[in-house]
């Protein structure tokens, strides 16, 4: 795993030069600023809540990169002070989903900082999260000597055909997104990473029901405390070195953890979906992905009598899909 860690880390570098600098603010980032990270494209409509939420949550400064997104994201982003902007035109899936360009900018600019790293239909939650930032919480981590916290990837949907549900630009798409499965959850553990894999959700129920295996993956790690030689080994499912996995499970012995409350499935999705299987860049082995394409496609109702109304932290507590820390 040092090896890997090393030749990941090298990766970065030589992608380095795929990135070309919009807007370059990192001179504004302070010693204990909370710093996040992402890749996105064509986010317009997700944007403007997406940097309210985080910006509530703590979050100092963003680090951006763009790739290729023709909706005005990047004019948009480019315009917020709090904001440093890079674009690519390259391959995502070739530079491991994004992570090569963020490890990066981590590299360059995260270290001894706690940084979130997300996607932009991922909104972070933990408990007691609207009363306490992120600043709190790290001082809390900080104390308990914690370098990570992990969350689950918990999928929302609509009721009703996804693309009858319309979210508006700027509007909390959990108001729209309010139903998820609060169960059919698998874990497995990876000796190699020392971390404990999820599976299930939405997308398992619908699209893998015949090999659950095949179905994205729901465990993350997005609140680190960064370092200039670590480095996300698949997407942030996953991080080296192994003991910035030990967030779930015996091995974290009653960490706190959070929730990332999954929007993908708005409106947008089904045009997007038809876009995306053409691209081929948001898988390694794009034909068995297929039919989840496919499905998305259709214009599918995820809802049934089973699905639950999302309600805050605390029912998500209440259910064990975050932990309060208190075991």
């Amino acid at each position: 795993m040092r090896w890997k860690r090393k030749r990941l880390l090298f990766r970065a570098l030589r992608k380095r030069r795929q990135l070309q600098v919009v807007h370059d603010r990192t001179r504004a980032i302070a010693r204990n600023d909370i710093l996040l990270f992402a890749t996105i494209r064509n986010e317009a409509e997700r944007l403007p809540y997406f940097l309210k939420h985080y910006r509530d949550l703590g979050v100092d400064h963003f680090l951006v990169v763009d790739n290729g997104s023709d909706d005005g994201s990047a004019e948009y982003l480019a315009a917020q002070d709090d904001v440093s902007l890079w674009q690519t035109s390259h391959s995502y899936r070739l530079a491991r989903f994004g992570m090569d360009w963020l490890t990066w900018l981590m590299i360059r600019h995260a270290h001894g900082h706690w940084t979130v790293t997300v996607d932009a239909d991922e909104l972070l939650i933990y408990p007691d999260w609207p009363r306490r930032d992120l600043h709190e919480l790290t001082v809390m981590l900080d104390h308990d000597r914690r370098r990570s916290m992990g969350a689950l990837m918990l999928e929302l949907y609509p009721k009703g055909p996804l693309s009858a549900q319309i979210c508006e630009r700027g509007q909390d798409p959990t108001e729209v997104l309010s139903w998820f499965d609060s169960g059919g959850y698998t874990t497995k553990y990876q000796p190699k990473l020392d971390n404990i894999l999820i599976r299930g959700g939405v997308r398992s129920r619908m699209f893998f029901a015949a090999d659950p295996s095949k179905a994205p993956t729901l465990s993350k790690t997005p609140l680190v405390k960064w370092n200039r030689r670590y480095v996300y080994v698949s997407s942030t499912h996953s991080v080296l070195p192994r003991h910035l996995n030990r967030v779930r499970g015996p091995q974290a012995s009653g960490a706190i953890s959070g929730v990332l409350l999954h929007t993908k499935f708005m409106h947008t999705v089904v045009e997007r979906a038809a876009i995306e299987k053409q691209r081929r860049e948001h898988f390694e082995n794009c034909d068995l992905y297929e039919g989840y394409y496919d499905g998305l496609i259709g214009d599918p109702v995820f809802w049934t009598p089973e699905s639950l109304r999302y309600e805050g932290w605390q029912q998500l507590a209440a259910l064990g899909l975050m932990s309060d820390g208190r075991g």
